[in-house]
Formats: structure tokens, C-alpha cells, sequence
């Protein structure tokens, strides 16, 4: 599904500027229909996936116990 540079930038959560910014860097692939830049939505999808994958990496990651110290000596 193609959308426009509006509908695009408030699915992501992005800036418009940001947005005609990486499309004409071609970081984001779109086409001209000779008036606006249309972007298919659907590639964004993996980029979605991924983030999810790291975020559930990274909670997993904060939730493990911390390790009892081997070297710390009760010394009193």
C-alpha cells in the first residue's frame, strides 16, 4: 500500500522534514507520481520485526539476576 509523505511520517512517529530528508538521500525508497513522493508502507514491516526482536533481547537482557561476585571477600 503506497502512502503519502504525511500518512508515512505520522506511522512512524517521525518529523515530514525528516522523512522528504531520507527519501531524497534514498535511504527510504519511493517513487514521484510527478506531484508527490508516494512510499509503499510495507517495507517498513522488517525494520518493525527487528526492533521488537531487540527490544524482547534487551528486557530479557535487563531482567537477569546480576552474578554474586566471586572476588569479593568478607573480610572483617
Amino acid at each position: 500500500m503506497y502512502v503519502t509523505i504525511p500518512e508515512i511520517a505520522e506511522y512512524l512517529s517521525i518529523e515530514e522534514a525528516k522523512i522528504r530528508a531520507l527519501v531524497l538521500e534514498r535511504r527510504i525508497r519511493a517513487i514521484h507520481d510527478g506531484e508527490q513522493f508516494l512510499i509503499n508502507k510495507e517495507q517498513f514491516n522488517t525494520h518493525f520485526e527487528q526492533m521488537e526482536k531487540y527490544r524482547v533481547m534487551i528486557q530479557e537482557y535487563l531482567n537477569e539476576p546480576i552474578p554474586e561476585d566471586v572476588d569479593v571477600k568478607d573480610e572483617d
